[in-house]
C-alpha cells in the first residue's frame, strides 16, 4: 500500500523495513530533517560518532560480524568526504553497506554552496553503486534497491546522496518488494554444473592438492563454512587462507596450514608453490597472497570460485573458473564428491601430507622469548590463552600487531575476525570493535591495536564510553610504527625516517579522560594479571601493552619475490640475505 510521508520520513520507514536497527552518524545542516525524523521514533538506535571516518568502520564491523548491511549517515560536504575511507576500505573488502549523506537543496547543487561537493562523482570510483535522489518519490525505492546492490553479489558498499529539499517534500512511500531488485543487476549464484563436477574429477585424481579460501567464504553465509570444513573432511586435503578468510576453517584442524602469503606460515606458502592442484574459493587473488605473479604456483591446476566475475582472470590465469556463490558451490561440490566416493584421499595423497609435516616442523612462528621485555607474539599468545573458552570477537588496526593476531591468534569459528585487509586503513580496528560490540551487546570484543594506528580514530573510545560499549583495546606499544620501520630495516638501510613516535599519549591518563579504564603493563611476569583485570573490567579499556621495540614480523616474503624465497625467523641479517648469486632477496 502507497502512503504519503515526507522524504526524511520514508528514509526512516525505509529502514525499518530493510530491518535496520542500528545506524552510525553524524549530524549536519543537510541531514537535519532525518535527524529530525529520528528522534520522532524508537526502534532505530542511532550512535553518535565521533567522525565520519569512524562512522562507516562502525558499520563495517557490525555487518562483517553479523552479516547485515551496515548503515551509516552523514552530512553533505565534509561528512561525505571524511566517509571516503571507509566507502574504500568496504569495497575492496566486499563489506555490505549503504551510506545516507545529506546534498544541499537541488535548486543550489553546482552553485559551490555551503558546505556543498559533487558526492556522487567523489563516491563512483570508491563504492559498487551511487545514487543522487532528486525525487521524492524515487526515495522509497532507491533504498530498497541499495540494500539489495549492497547485500548482493559480492557485497559492497552502496552511496545514496539526499538533497535537503528532497527530504522536506511530501512524497509516496512503497515497502519492498519483490521486484525491489535493481533491473539490470542480477549477480549469478549458481556455478555451472559441468564446471563443479570438472573440478571433482580434479580434486579425485590430484596428488598435491591444496584447498585456498578467502572472505567469500565468510560473505556466503554460515552454511558456507560449514560446507567448507565437511568438503575437507571428505576430501583429507589440506586448507590455507586469506587474511579475510581467518575462520571459515577451525585453526585447531590438524589439516589447517595457517594463512598465505607475505606474512603466512612456511607450509602453507611452500604448499601453494609445490601443489598439483589448487582450489581457490572466495578468494581474489590480491599481491599480499600472489607474491611474484610468475612465480606463484607454477605447476599447479587452478580452480577458481568466485561470485564476482570481474575477479576471474584478473590477476591470475585459472583453468577452470566457476562462477557462483561459494555456499551454492561447495554445496555442490559435497554432493557430487558423495555421489563418486564415501572416503577421504589421504592414503592417495599420503607422501603429500608428510612433506606438508616436515615443512610444518620448522615452527615457522617461532620466536625469542624474553623474561626482561613482553614480546608481541607472546602477548597475543597469552591473550588467546585468557579468553579461549569465551565466545570473543576480534578487530585490529593495520601493522605489524595485525600480522601478529593472524598468526598467533587462533580463529575457529567464521565472523569473529575483522580487519582492514585490501585497502590496509591504520585506525579501524577501534571504531570496527565499538560497531561489533553494539551488534553484540554481551560479548567480549577485543581491538588489537598498534599505538601509532590506534590514534588515527582514538577518539572514538569516548563513543564506546557514551553507549557504554565495553570494548578492551589491546594495544602492542613499540613506540615505531612497526610495520614502517620493518620496511625500512629491510629495504632503506635502517634509516628510520619518521617511524618512531616521539610524543605519544600516555593511554591510562588519555582513557580515564573519556572516562574508561586504562591499564599499563611492562613486565612480562605481570602481563597475564593485567589481562585479566582488563578482562574484569565491565566497561572500554585502553590496555597498554609496552612491547620489544624492534620486534621483526615473520615470517615474510620480500617484495616481489615468490612464495619459496622466504625470510624465516633464524635467519641471523633479514637486511642483508642474499641468493647464491649475489643477489639480495630483499
Amino acid at each position: 500500500m502507497a502512503e504519503k510521508m515526507t522524504g526524511a520520513e520514508i528514509v526512516i520507514q525505509a529502514l525499518k523495513d530493510q530491518g535496520v536497527e542500528h545506524i552510525f552518524g553524524y549530524p549536519g545542516g543537510a541531514v537535519l530533517p532525518i535527524y529530525d525524523a529520528i528522534f520522532q521514533q524508537d526502534k532505530l538506535e542511532h550512535i553518535l560518532v565521533r567522525h565520519e571516518q569512524g562512522a562507516t568502520h562502525m558499520a563495517e564491523g557490525y555487518a562483517r560480524s553479523t552479516g547485515k548491511v551496515g548503515v551509516v549517515l552523514v552530512t553533505s560536504g565534509p561528512g561525505a568526504t571524511n566517509a571516503v575511507t571507509g566507502l574504500t576500505d568496504a569495497l575492496l573488502d566486499s563489506i555490505p553497506m549503504v551510506c545516507l549523506t545529506g546534498q544541499v537543496p537541488t535548486p543550489l547543487i553546482g552553485s559551490d554552496a555551503f558546505q556543498e561537493c559533487d558526492t556522487v562523482g567523489i563516491t563512483r570510483n570508491c563504492t559498487k553503486h551511487n545514487y543522487l535522489v532528486k525525487q521524492v518519490d524515487e526515495l522509497a525505492q532507491t533504498i530498497h534497491e541499495a540494500f539489495y546492490i549492497a547485500a548482493s553479489g559480492r557485497p559492497g558498499p552502496v552511496v545514496i546522496d539526499i538533497p535537503k529539499d528532497v527530504q522536506f517534500a511530501l512524497g509516496t512511500y512503497f515497502k519492498p518488494t519483490s521486484q525491489t531488485d535493481h533491473q539490470s543487476y542480477r549477480p549469478q549464484t549458481e556455478g555451472d554444473l559441468g564446471a563443479i563436477n570438472e573440478a571433482v574429477e580434479l580434486m579425485l585424481n590430484a596428488q598435491r592438492p591444496v584447498f585456498y579460501t578467502g572472505g567469500g567464504v565468510i560473505n556466503a553465509g554460515p552454511k558456507a563454512s560449514e560446507l567448507l570444513r565437511e568438503l575437507v573432511e571428505l576430501t583429507g586435503f589440506p586448507v590455507t587462507s586469506t587474511l579475510m578468510g581467518l575462520g571459515a576453517f577451525p585453526a585447531s584442524d590438524e589439516k589447517w596450514l595457517g594463512m598465505l602469503g607475505m606474512h603466512g606460515t612456511y607450509e602453507a606458502n611452500l604448499a601453494m608453490h609445490d601443489c598439483d592442484l589448487m582450489i581457490n574459493i572466495g578468494a581474489r587473488f590480491d599481491d599480499r597472497i600472489t607474491g611474484r605473479i610468475d612465480a606463484f604456483s607454477p605447476n599447479s591446476t587452478k580452480v577458481h570460485v568466485d561470485i564476482d566475475p570481474s575477479s576471474i582472470n584478473k590477476n591470475v590465469i585459472c583453468d577452470l573458473p566457476i562462477i557462483g556463490d561459494c555456499e551454492h558451490v561447495l554445496e555442490e561440490m559435497v554432493r557430487i564428491w558423495r555421489t563418486k566416493t564415501n572416503a577421504p584421499r589421504t592414503d592417495e595423497i599420503k607422501p603429500w601430507l608428510t612433506k606438508i609435516a616436515d615443512w610444518k616442523s620448522v615452527d615457522c612462528l617461532r620466536y625469542e622469548p624474553s623474561t626482561d621485555v613482553i614480546k608481541p607474539q607472546f602477548a597475543i599468545e597469552r591473550l588467546a590463552e585468557a579468553v579461549k573458552d569465551r565466545d570473543v570477537y576480534i578487530t585490529t588496526e593495520v601493522g605489524q600487531h595485525q600480522m601478529w593476531a593472524a598468526q598467533y591468534f587462533p580463529f575457529e569459528k567464521p565472523n569473529r575476525f575483522m580487519t582492514s585487509g585490501g585497502l590496509g586503513t591504520m585506525g579501524y580496528g577501534l571504531p570496527a570493535a565499538v560497531g561489533v560490540q553494539v551488534a553484540h551487546r554481551d560479548a567480549l570484543v577485543i581491538d588489537i591495536a598498534g599505538e601509532a594506528s590506534v590514534q588515527m580514530t582514538m577518539q572514538e573510545f569516548s563513543t564506546a564510553v557514551q553507549f557504554r560499549l565495553p570494548i578492551k583495546v589491546f594495544i602492542l606499544n613499540n613506540e615505531y610504527m612497526g610495520m614502517v620501520r620493518q620496511w625500512q630495516e629491510l629495504l632503506h638501510g635502517s634509516r628510520y625516517s619518521q617511524s618512531y613516535s616521539q610524543s605519544i599519549p600516555d593511554f591510562v591518563k588519555l582513557a580515564e579522560a573519556m572516562g574508561g579504564r586504562g591499564i599499563r603493563v611492562e613486565d612480562p611476569e605481570k602481563l597475564d594479571a593485567a589481562i585479566a583485570e582488563m578482562l574484569d573490567y565491565d566497561g572500554p579499556v585502553l590496555f597498554d601493552c609496552r612491547v620489544s621495540k624492534q620486534e621483526n614480523c615473520l615470517p615474510m616474503i620480500p617484495s616481489g619475490k615468490a612464495h619459496n624465497e622466504m625470510i624465516l625467523p633464524d635467519t641471523a641479517d633479514i637486511g642483508n640475505i642474499i641468493d647464491e648469486k649475489g643477489k639480495s632477496l630483499v
